[in-house]
């Protein structure tokens, strides 16, 4: 492929800078966005019915939780926000991602509970009460599916994973595949084409 995608480690477009307003959980936020990160105009809409249909963390819970994907950070500073206590490990291959991650963990207050790092940068013992993903499923379902396999199995033995995918992009068949793979899954809700799935040990 050629070009800038979301995916891109080092995008080379320019940033053009924006922001993005959203209302989740009684709270508004106006995150700093840039070109060459994933739906840099706007909520995604997957990532609107997750954090709508999906149960938030409670506000006593504690450790680390993990933001699969995160672009510039929208999933992290709800986290981040809903869950004082926790730490939020924002992951993302994308450099300009994680730089607007930290920037809009700053906004939020959250500066010193969101740690915007790549994949090989989160320690390795490090295991996750709640993972968190509207995974990128444009990068093929192979290295979808790796992706996947190195990340849910961090997963903390009482912990739970929530992720959105749209049905025409495969919600389903991930369902079945994670189902192979032996995790328990649920789909607690649907909305507008998205499938949100609750994935437990």
């Amino acid at each position: 492929m050629t070009g800038d995608h979301y995916f891109s480690t080092e995008p080379t477009g320019a940033a053009r800078p924006r922001e993005v307003e959203f209302h989740v959980a009684g709270r508004d936020y106006t995150l700093a966005s840039a070109g060459g990160v994933f739906s840099a105009d706007r909520l995604d809409p997957g990532t609107a019915v997750l954090l709508r249909k999906a149960e938030l963390p409670a506000a006593g819970t504690s450790g680390d939780l993990l933001d699969i994907g995160s672009g510039f950070g929208p999933i992290s500073c709800v986290l981040a926000s809903t869950a004082p206590a926790a730490t939020v490990w924002a992951v993302d291959v994308n450099e300009r991602a994680r730089a607007l991650t930290a920037e809009n963990a700053r906004r939020v207050g959250a500066a010193d509970r969101i740690r915007a790092v790549a994949p090989d940068d989160v320690p390795a013992d490090v295991t996750f009460t709640q993972i968190w993903s509207n995974p990128p499923i444009r990068i093929g379902k192979t290295e979808l599916h790796e992706l996947l396999r190195r990340w849910l199995p961090r997963l903390a033995p009482d912990g739970v994973a929530w992720l959105v995918v749209a049905r025409h992009l495969g919600g389903d068949s991930l369902h079945r595949w994670l189902v192979d793979e032996g995790w328990q899954v649920d789909r607690p809700a649907s909305q507008k084409g998205y499938r949100v799935l609750r994935v437990t040990r």
